[in-house]
């Protein structure tokens, strides 16, 4: 196994986490998924414990820790038990600093105090249903009325658009350039905000997928996040450090599959041994072991890039397409291994496998991750 450097206060901070995740987390991760949905109060425990937003300044609550490698320690905490219907990350790394970044003091200090307690839940309402990946093709608009902004139009795909009470929504605000779009906070209880049906998937059941309606919703003036019809190039900024997530996540459910399947296949037997004593499965499960350890080695070196502020968006769309590719090449294999067990809910590694195929469509296709790419070599 792949000898990784942490410092004392990070190890301090896993073992804290993993206490967390076996108490509050792991007991009920099956009861979510049969529900269809995480509870809320999930989040207000992680924030009494200080696991929120804990880069937040310390008026508002948080620790004032930038340190990603805390969040990385998180998400791979959530990651070994195959959670993913809880999203700490998303409401913490994705949503809330578009508040500390963009964000007026105003809004920092009306906003932020809720969001490191857990007491507002976060959500991003960019996706719209014929625009998908192609932000700059949006038609949500909000018009100038002068005291405030008037909101009108629809998203889909939004994660805890169920559960969430505030959020970050893409609107067009000018028809002089297709990326005249701003950034607005928006409340989930503003007159006008219709959440739509929870969105049945195939996978991360326990995650709250949904649309969202804005019917003439009155966002006040202050609610504007960053400049007028800079909002394009602002969500643009918060894409490396996203992709950069989804790449932590993917190899996070990779090597709990891995690790699952290592433990199965060293106590299923078949012709009279364990199928681990095979050849095929030894040479498949060196493969995939060396190919992990490779793997960790350039998430981590992506996240203290990420810390030293030198992450380029190149480097993170490569972490994300190589990510999510092996995710689903380990899972498709790890399934192959348990036979017809693997097809059984009751598994684990069932449930890996359904949650794992969205990860090369999430924050950008393997296709836009290739094209990014591409662009860097020259080749546009």
């Amino acid at each position: 196994m792949l000898a990784r450097k942490f410092s004392e206060e990070q190890n301090l901070f896993r073992d804290s986490v993993s206490a967390f995740v076996a108490k509050e987390v792991a007991p009920y991760t099956l009861d979510w998924r049969d529900a269809g949905i995480t509870p809320k109060d999930i989040y207000k425990k992680a924030g009494e414990q200080g696991y929120l937003c804990i880069w937040a300044d310390e008026k508002h609550g948080g620790l004032a820790e930038p340190d990603f490698r805390f969040e990385q320690i998180f998400m791979e905490e959530l990651a070994s038990i195959g959670e993913n219907g809880f999203l700490p990350f998303l409401h913490s790394r994705l949503v809330a600093p578009y508040i500390d970044n963009f964000g007026s003091e105003f809004l920092k200090d009306k906003y932020l105090p809720g969001c490191v307690s857990g007491d507002i839940l976060l959500g991003i309402a960019m996706t719209e249903p014929n625009t998908g990946s192609d932000l700059a093709a949006i038609s949500t608009k909000a018009e100038d009325k002068g005291d405030h902004y008037l909101l009108n139009g629809s998203k889909t795909f939004i994660t805890n658009g169920i559960n969430g009470d505030l959020f970050v929504v893409a609107a067009r605000t000018g028809s002089d350039s297709k990326y005249a779009i701003s950034l607005f906070l928006v409340e989930a209880q503003s007159a006008g905000f219709v959440r739509g049906k929870k969105l049945k998937k195939i996978g991360m059941p326990s995650q709250d997928t949904a649309e969202l309606f804005f019917d003439n919703i009155k966002v006040p003036k202050e609610n504007l996040l960053g400049e007028l019809n800079k909002g394009f190039y602002h969500m643009m900024q918060g894409l490396a450090e996203e992709r950069l997530l989804c790449a932590i996540g993917c190899l996070g459910g990779a090597q709990a599959a891995f690790a699952t399947t290592l433990d199965y296949v060293k106590q299923r037997k078949a012709f009279g041994k364990p199928i681990g004593q095979f050849q095929n499965t030894q040479f498949e499960m060196a493969s995939m072991s060396a190919e992990l350890d490779m793997a960790q080695v350039y998430v981590d070196h992506c996240v203290v890039s990420l810390n030293q502020g030198k992450l380029t968006g190149e480097d993170a769309a490569k972490a994300k397409l190589l990510m999510s590719e092996i995710q689903g090449r380990t899972v498709d294999q790890c399934v192959q291994f348990h036979g017809g067990n693997g097809y059984m809910q009751e598994y684990l590694i069932s449930r890996l496998y359904v949650d794992a195929r969205v990860m090369r469509i999430f924050a950008g296709t393997s296709e836009i991750m290739r094209t990014i790419i591409a662009g860097s070599l020259g080749l546009k």
